[in-house]
């Protein structure tokens, strides 16, 4: 199968071929960049611009780590000093980037859907622009999920990570669901590789809209729980999610505290998890809250350092695909 995706916005229509392509892509930039020359000429000419329109550190960095080692041109969009503050469109803001040259857009916005109608207008123009979705309010976050992916099968097969690899596997994903965009590109990517997908959280996190996304899937994929320990048994990996207080506009929790009680993922809620269990976080991570804080800084259970560092290598993988495709 050839790549044929001129945008990315999320995850829910992949193929596993798809799927397979960017790990086995993302395989081959790791050993780039464990090279002493971490820089390969394959966007060279190339303008990749960083839309950020709210706070990232890992996500823009990534990307524009990314776009380096692939020796493109980067443009960083900051909005507070922008022509946004005077009233221009989003739009507008995204015209101008393509007046200027851009090839690539990479967005990421408070906003379900922006990133689409970008893509969209990108589209209409007949312009070739490549729009990738650096995460949009509470849809998804398509570089997240497969750089989560990539990790997990990275894990089980170092030199060839493959879908496959994770179908019967139980994957635990913890805490915010309701406000995670992570967690929905997750459950896409992680279910059609055949895994079995059980979401936990306090109840007033943990969408009902989510039943009817378990209705879609096979009845033993997805499951919901409300209390972590039925989440947590036997699980083979483990996936904590930040709590996203700043979208938080009601009381939906008692206290930091009382969640990292009912909620937090410690060494002995672990014991209930396979004996050689690995601990996610798409960061930044609340220590003490999500997770205590040392298991964070234990490799023994922790890949939270390795998501980072495979964020590069997969980030490549996706700008180099939509990147040459027109090419």
């Amino acid at each position: 199968m050839n790549w044929t995706r001129n945008h990315i916005l999320g995850l829910a229509d992949w193929m596993i071929e798809e799927y397979d392509i960017l790990l086995q892509t993302a395989s081959s930039f790791r050993e780039v960049l464990s090279r002493r020359t971490k820089k390969v000429p394959a966007l060279q000419g190339q303008v990749v611009t960083n839309m950020f329109f709210e706070p990232s550190t890992r996500t823009r960095s990534s990307f524009e780590l990314a776009a380096k080692r692939l020796s493109a041109d980067i443009l960083n969009f900051s909005p507070e000093s922008s022509s946004l503050t005077k009233g221009e469109t989003i739009l507008d803001t995204a015209k101008t980037y393509l007046a200027m040259g851009t090839d690539i857009m990479v967005v990421r916005h408070k906003q379900a859907g922006v990133p689409q109608a970008i893509a969209a207008e990108m589209d209409f123009l007949e312009t070739g622009v490549c729009v990738l979705n650096g995460g949009d309010g509470q849809h998804e976050h398509p570089s997240q999920g497969l750089l989560d992916l990539f990790t997990l099968c990275s894990l089980l097969d170092l030199d060839n990570p493959r879908i496959e690899l994770l179908k019967g596997k139980k994957i635990a994903i913890v805490g915010d669901i309701l406000h995670s965009r992570v967690a929905r590109s997750n459950i896409w990517s992680l279910t059609k590789a055949g895994a079995q997908v059980y979401i936990a959280g306090p109840p007033t996190l943990v969408p009902k809209s989510f039943l009817q996304m378990v209705t879609k899937l096979e009845s033993d994929q997805l499951c919901l729980h409300w209390d972590i320990e039925s989440a947590l048994i036997e699980a083979d990996f483990v996936i904590t999610l930040r709590l996203q207080q700043e979208r938080m506009t009601d009381n939906l929790l008692p206290s930091l505290r009382e969640y990292h009680q009912y909620y937090g993922i410690t060494r002995d809620r672990l014991k209930l998890c396979k004996p050689k269990v690995k601990v996610l976080h798409p960061g930044p991570v609340n220590r003490g809250v999500e997770i205590s804080s040392d298991l964070i800084d234990d490799q023994e259970f922790s890949l939270i350092q390795q998501q980072v560092t495979n964020g590069i290598a997969v980030r490549m993988a996706l700008l180099y695909l939509i990147g040459t495709l027109n090419s």
